[in-house]
C-alpha cells in the first residue's frame, strides 16, 4: 500500500475510535502521532533494506508482529513516564493499521505467503525485485491499477473526515513550519 493509503485507512478507524471512546474529534497531538505510526514501519524498514543493505526486504523487522509487541511494551512504558497516553494509543494504532493495510490482495483468495513478513524472522519472506533506493521504488516499484485507485479514494474520504473532525494536528504543524522558516531566513 502506498503512503497515503496507509493514511487514509488509519485516519478513518482512528476518527472513529476517538469519536466512539472520547465522544470527541482527534485531538491534535494523537493526530500526528498517527500519522507518524501509519507511516512508521516503512520509514524504518525500506531504508534500511533498500539504501543500506541491513534487511532482506522492505517489509521485514518493523512489519513484524514480533516488533509490534516489543514497539507496544517500550510506547506504553514512555507514555505511562511521560505522558501522553492517548498519543501513544494512536500512534500504536497508526502502526496496527499499517500492518493489516499492507497484506497483500491475493491473501484474500488463498495466496498466504503475502503474510510471511508479519512472522519475520522466523518465517523466510519471499523474493523481492530489487530496489535501488526510494526514488527507484517510487518510479519503478509501484504501479497505479484498481488497488491504487481505491486507495486514493480513502485518503480523499480520510481528508474530509479530517477536515470535518476539525483538521486536527494542522494548526500546530503548521506553527513548527512557520517557526523553521523563520528561524531559517535568519540564518
Amino acid at each position: 500500500m502506498w503512503p497515503w493509503g496507509h493514511l487514509g485507512v488509519a485516519y478513518l478507524l482512528y476518527s472513529l475510535f476517538a469519536h466512539r471512546r472520547y465522544d470527541r474529534p482527534p485531538r491534535a497531538a494523537p493526530a500526528i502521532a498517527l500519522a507518524i505510526g501509519s507511516q512508521f514501519p516503512d520509514l524504518l524498514d525500506k531504508p534500511l533494506a533498500w539504501n543500506f543493505d541491513v534487511l532482506p526486504g522492505g517489509r521485514t523487522l518493523s512489519h513484524s508482529v514480533v516488533f509490534a509487541v516489543g514497539l507496544t511494551v517500550v510506547v506504553y512504558a514512555l507514555a505511562s513516564r511521560f505522558g501522553g497516553l492517548e498519543a501513544a494509543i494512536a500512534f500504536l494504532i497508526g502502526h496496527a493499521v499499517h500492518l493489516l493495510t499492507d497484506v497483500p490482495p491475493a491473501v484474500f483468495g488463498g495466496e498466504v505467503s503475502g503474510l510471511a513478513y508479519l512472522l519475520w524472522p522466523f518465517v523466510e519472506q519471499p523474493p523481492e525485485e530489487p530496489v535501488a533506493g526510494l526514488l527507484d521504488a517510487i518510479l519503478t516499484y509501484y504501479t497505479l491499477g484498481p488497488y491504487e485507485m481505491i486507495q486514493f479514494g480513502l485518503f480523499a474520504f480520510a481528508a474530509v473526515a479530517w477536515y470535518y473532525d476539525g483538521k486536527p494536528g494542522f494548526v500546530y504543524v503548521r506553527s513548527i513550519l512557520a517557526r523553521f522558516r523563520v528561524s531559517e531566513s535568519h540564518t
